[in-house]
């Protein structure tokens, strides 16, 4: 997928393409992930669609629930979604990172061999 320390630096146009779609992988995970929570808040809380997209996001955001979570399946839900959660958005800098990181590392091994 990547050029390897031997090949040239990839043109813009390549890099450019590279960032378009990491993105586009990023955007597909948290919209999977979001969705997962509102149907686990809706379904296991009771909420209605419009605060159990609130909760949703704000646990994938990192900030913590807004209402009160009741049953217990709404508490284990809301356990593992909140673990879940801090993976995915470790992930999702990772994976937008990537391009950019390996750039980075590729132009200063070319550099250093020069």
């Amino acid at each position: 997928m990547y050029e390897n320390h031997k090949q040239p630096l990839a043109k813009k146009g390549v890099f450019a393409k590279r960032l378009f779609l990491n993105g586009a992988l990023c955007a597909l995970l948290l919209c999977f992930s979001l969705g997962l929570g509102i149907l686990g808040y809706h379904a296991l809380e009771g909420l209605s669609w419009i605060d159990a997209l609130l909760n949703a996001s704000m646990i994938l955001g990192g900030m913590g629930p807004v209402n009160p979570v009741r049953t217990v399946g709404g508490k284990l839900f809301a356990s593992f979604y909140a673990l879940y959660s801090g993976v995915i958005l470790l992930a999702s800098v990772g994976i937008l990172m990537t391009p950019i990181f390996h750039r980075f590392l590729h132009r200063f091994h070319l550099a250093e061999d020069k």
